[in-house]
């Protein structure tokens, strides 16, 4: 286990940033200045209402995880960058964690999200298992901060994957199939 180091936002109180290093250096120096305010040491406690397991990802694809709102002069709160999305927790309708945003899977022509690879189950990506959802069957939920779906257990482990065997990128007919196992409406 690893020591994690939680910062808050100078300028955007609500926004925390953790790091392993108590400098803060890999975190946005133009979300900052950053205050830390906390190390947590291995054998302490967890005590942000964020998952330890989606902090450590971040920080392993990052070097930093964010947590809360990024407000951005001149931005649009419509649009958000791929990367903000990877890692988001998804929850149930029970508002229970289910799984981690991986990846999303972007039309080459239209530029749309089609389908989101999201992880589910496991500890830290051991373990864990991917299926491939139609972005459509998630919703952002502020309190949250996270992906809330109506996805059940029993779909998930009924899923089929959007890739075949040797990374055979899906066809338009596979693609079908996954929107019409999901409910989802067509492209």
């Amino acid at each position: 286990m690893r020591t994690y180091c939680l910062f808050q936002a100078v300028n955007s109180p609500d926004l925390r940033g953790f790091t392993e290093e108590s400098t803060g250096a890999s975190l946005p120096a133009d979300l900052g200045p950053w205050t830390l305010l906390q190390e947590i040491r291995p054998n302490e406690e967890w005590t942000p209402a964020v998952s330890r397991a989606v902090v450590a990802a971040g920080i392993i694809e990052n070097g930093f995880y964010l947590w809360g709102p990024v407000e951005l002069p001149g931005t649009s709160h419509l649009i958000i960058e791929s990367d903000r999305v990877e890692g988001t927790a998804v929850f149930d309708h029970k508002c229970d964690q289910i799984g981690t945003i991986k990846r999303l899977l972007i039309e080459k022509v239209s530029g749309r999200v089609s389908f989101v690879d999201v992880t589910f189950g496991g500890f830290l990506g051991i373990g864990s298992h991917h299926v491939t959802i139609p972005w459509e069957k998630l919703t952002y939920d502020k309190e949250l901060e996270g992906y809330r779906t109506d996805i059940t257990e029993a779909q998930v482990r009924g899923a089929m994957t959007l890739y075949g065997d040797g990374g055979i990128p899906p066809d338009q007919r596979k693609q079908e199939e996954m929107r019409k196992y999901w409910n989802a409406p067509p492209n």
